[in-house]
């Protein structure tokens, strides 16, 4: 999806344990009152109050042992938790993908450092930026490193899923972010599911979530849209798809083609539409631009560097969209916004027809009857 960037040499080094201090109890000034050989008669004995402030003493003391106990355990259990031994990935026979950083090699997680350095294989999607990450991060793989990329994704998925079949554990990393996520990993994944084989994952930086977040639109329901595109007409037939989606959108785009993407985005879903331009994400130089697609557009064609998200807001009432343009005229003149854009005019009063829940030819026929005179 992206090369590992970034400009910090070192992982975030795990501090030491500060575990209470789970000595024995202390004694008590009054315990040596009852040593061997005190006198301890009534005329010499201890007063009831005094005998009643030891057993207060006891009792605190006993509790002091019992919670530096409880907190041994609960560090000890903690620990095993948050670092793994060999163990826990040897032997297992599975396919684990991992995420990697989008940017910041310090948010690689202690679960990856672990995988990669105690995995039987590492496949990655560019053998050259999986190095560079484990240098960064001052681990030594003990197994082998592989590549698995989208030229030989589908030969090389199943010599992994023959390895995770015969007792191995297979770490599967792409250059940045989760596997499968617009990358490598679907296929090797279908391939486990169908040999029985256990897959699971390492949670970790995703650039689709970091993106959504940050972006500053509605976030409760989205759509991932991938890579837009390079070709102008198949990018216009997706947008014109897109145009009445509601939810808000996410796409990864190209700092050589984003003015573009954003202009036809501009003419598709309207001038107006909210969107933000997320680029270097996590990295030094990162940048969340907001605005209307439009004004985006025109901010693009000085230039932008980076790698980049688009978040595009979903339809409203307010765009013209699907949500209050059902009435024919205004339908039309939807279509032929489209159509505008370098779809067919039929395509367009097809799009636009799906979204409201008309008829196809209702939309076609009416757009012809609004369309300009040659």
């Amino acid at each position: 999806m992206n090369a590992t960037e970034g400009g910090d040499e070192s992982a975030l080094e795990v501090g030491p344990e500060a575990g209470p201090d789970a000595g024995p109890g202390r004694a008590s000034g009054r315990d040596a009152s009852l040593a061997p050989g005190a006198d301890t008669g009534p005329e010499q004995g201890l007063e009831p109050d005094a005998e009643l402030d030891l057993d207060a003493d006891v009792e605190a003391e006993a509790a002091e042992e019992l919670e530096a106990e409880l907190d041994e355990q609960l560090e000890a259990e903690f620990e095993s938790q948050a670092k793994p031994d060999a163990a826990h990935w040897r032997g297992l026979g599975k396919i684990v993908l991992a995420a990697t950083p989008i940017g910041s090699a310090r948010d690689a997680t202690q679960n990856l450092h672990d995988l990669l350095a105690e995995a039987d294989v590492v496949a990655a999607e560019d053998t050259r930026t999986l190095r560079e990450l484990l240098r960064r991060i001052g681990v030594t793989p003990s197994g082998t490193l592989v590549s698995y990329h989208e030229h030989n994704e589908r030969e090389r998925a199943e010599e992994l899923v023959a390895r995770a079949a015969a007792g191995a554990t297979v770490a599967v990393v792409t250059d940045a972010g989760m596997p499968s996520v617009s990358d490598p990993g679907y296929r090797v994944t279908v391939a486990a599911h169908e040999a029985g084989v256990p897959v699971t994952a390492l949670p970790g930086p995703s650039a689709v979530l970091t993106a959504l977040a940050v972006s500053g639109l509605p976030s409760d329901r989205f759509s991932f849209e991938g890579f837009v595109p390079r070709r102008p007409g198949e990018r216009r037939r997706l947008f014109a798809e897109l145009a009445t989606e509601r939810r808000t959108m996410v796409l990864f785009s190209s700092p050589h083609r984003v003015a573009d993407e954003l202009a036809d985005l501009a003419a598709a879903f309207g001038a107006t539409r909210p969107a933000a331009v997320c680029r270097e994400l996590t990295k030094r130089y990162e940048e969340v631009r907001r605005g209307g697609l439009a004004e985006l557009a025109d901010w693009a064609t000085a230039g932008v560097r980076g790698e980049i998200t688009l978040v595009v807001g979903g339809a409203t009432q307010a765009d013209g969209g699907l949500d209050g343009r059902t009435d024919a005229s205004a339908l039309a003149a939807r279509a032929l916004e489209l159509a505008a854009g370098g779809l067919r005019l039929k395509d367009a009063a097809a799009v636009v027809a799906e979204g409201a829940g008309v008829s196809k030819r209702e939309v076609y026929e009416a757009a012809l009857a609004a369309r300009p005179a040659p």
